[in-house]
């Protein structure tokens, strides 16, 4: 069985790294990629791992940075990926950037050359037979019209995201609770809930007021042409509402009414802006429809301007974009094998990440749940603790459902970011010896950095178990 090839769809750097994994455990690869039998209103050039946006990795920082974490682990791992962004490195201070093009071209040779690969150029319109089992999908944000008709036919109607809004997350443990409260609106209990489910963020009319016309003459990004504008009244921009009228946003997302501030009691908020809880572990909660086209670095001068966020940390900014990714919560199992068809599995920002190299390393551990399977091992996902098994819970599950939703998960696709780690336990920071004061950024930092170490560690043990790579290859 281990002659028999497993079949990758999508040359992007999710099915690159998932080829190049499985190959590595000496499995034959099939590797479909459409360029240039038909191209992507995206792409420019047939190579594998193409970079169609930035060509930054972001942080390279394993001590105080998630992302820089995970370039860690994939480094263990022997990533493809990795290897090829060291070797096509450019200047960037702290962050890993890279010749885009000439990390394609290494990733494209190395595919190439490998005696267990063989690429197909073509587009595969459907999702993989039976016979190719197992097989994976990593067909990024873009995916082709057939595949994924053939996806939500597989799946269900609402298998697909096809347009990402996004409100802004936050890290919980950067929300001044001096100022908001914990509240739901009326004090409604709902199923599961304490009443008391929202963070408050109280504004008053001077606030209000400044916070409306900065949301009005913010910077914007625009849409794609091949976009389209995917405006809807469910889901319009909060800079869009703000736009309709100075009282729009206090009578819709902000509105003050069922609340009470804990704190002043007897004065009542002209507005209030509500944080709902995002993962099962408490650590993150998201701004309740704050969906922006704003720009990052606007967004993050406005949004702090909230009584409550003035040292707000951002697990993820807000979005409106066009960007095709499964409900894998729901669809996908703990090693993303897709439950409906067990024989394939989903790779990359497809199942709900995002960024280059969360796309990357979910194709890594794609790759190598595949080849595990197909040579009789069982393999677990990492521990929660490390960067890959923080990512793979975030797609898989961790999610709350909301009854005002529909009972919908709070599924977005998301960065890696230390709100996806559970927290430390009690007393792993100590206060370093002689050193008076310890709270705020030191001890921020000291948080960071236990919580890096934690992971490498768990990291590089779950690879010991591994039979063919280990921390040291």
């Amino acid at each position: 069985m281990s002659n028999k090839p497993i079949h990758v769809v999508g040359g992007g750097l999710a099915g690159s790294e998932a080829a190049w994994q499985i190959a590595e455990r000496g499995i034959p690869v099939v590797l479909h990629e459409m360029r240039p039998v038909r191209g992507t209103d995206a792409h420019q050039t047939d190579s594998l791992a193409e970079l169609v946006c930035s060509n930054s990795f972001r942080s390279d920082d394993s001590e105080t940075n998630a992302v820089g974490v995970l370039h860690a682990e994939m480094r263990l791992a022997n990533s493809l990926i990795m290897r090829a962004a060291d070797a096509h490195q450019v200047p960037a201070g702290s962050a890993l950037a890279v010749d885009r093009e000439g990390f394609a071209e290494a990733v494209t040779a190395a595919i190439e050359d490998h005696p267990l690969i063989r690429i197909e150029r073509g587009e595969v319109e459907g999702l993989p037979p039976e016979e190719w089992d197992p097989s994976i999908v990593a067909t990024g944000p873009l995916t082709a019209p057939a595949l994924a008709e053939s996806i939500r036919a597989a799946t269900g109607s609402d298998a697909l995201a096809f347009f990402d809004a996004i409100a802004p997350i936050v890290h919980f443990d950067s929300i001044d609770l001096d100022k908001a409260w914990f509240q739901s609106r009326y004090d409604k209990v709902g199923p599961g809930g304490t009443g008391k489910d929202y963070i408050n963020c109280p504004l008053d009319k001077e606030t209000y007021e400044r916070f409306v016309a900065a949301l009005i003459e913010g910077d914007r990004t625009e849409f794609k042409e091949w976009e389209g504008t995917p405006y809807f009244d469910g889901c319009l921009p909060i800079e869009v509402m703000a736009e309709r009228g100075p009282e729009t946003l206090r009578h819709g997302p902000m509105k003050p009414m069922g609340l009470t501030n804990a704190h002043e009691p007897d004065i009542k908020p002209y507005a209030v802006v509500q944080l709902r809880q995002d993962n099962a572990l408490g650590t993150l909660y998201n701004i309740v429809g704050f969906q922006t086209k704003l720009k990052y670095g606007a967004q993050g001068d406005i949004f702090r301007m909230i009584p409550g966020l003035e040292n707000a940390e951002f697990a993820r900014l807000g979005g409106l974009h066009r960007n095709t990714y499964l409900n894998s919560p729901v669809l996908l199992d703990a090693t993303l094998r897709l439950k409906a068809l067990p024989h394939v599995r989903f790779a990359g920002q497809i199942t709900g990440c995002e960024g280059y190299v969360e796309s990357a390393a979910v194709g890594l551990m794609t790759g190598r749940f595949a080849a595990a399977e197909r040579l009789g091992e069982t393999l677990s996902p990492p521990p929660q603790t490390t960067a890959m098994g923080a990512l793979v819970a975030h797609i898989t599950g961790g999610h709350l459902a909301h009854e005002e939703d529909g009972g919908k998960r709070s599924f977005q696709p998301m960065n890696v970011n230390f709100g996806l780690f559970p927290p430390l336990d009690p007393g792993t920071i100590q206060k370093p010896e002689g050193q008076k004061r310890f709270r705020g950024k030191e001890k921020a930092i000291a948080k960071k950095k236990a919580m890096s170490a934690r992971a490498l560690a768990d990291y590089t043990a779950w690879l010991g178990l591994d039979s063919v790579a280990t921390a040291a290859e």
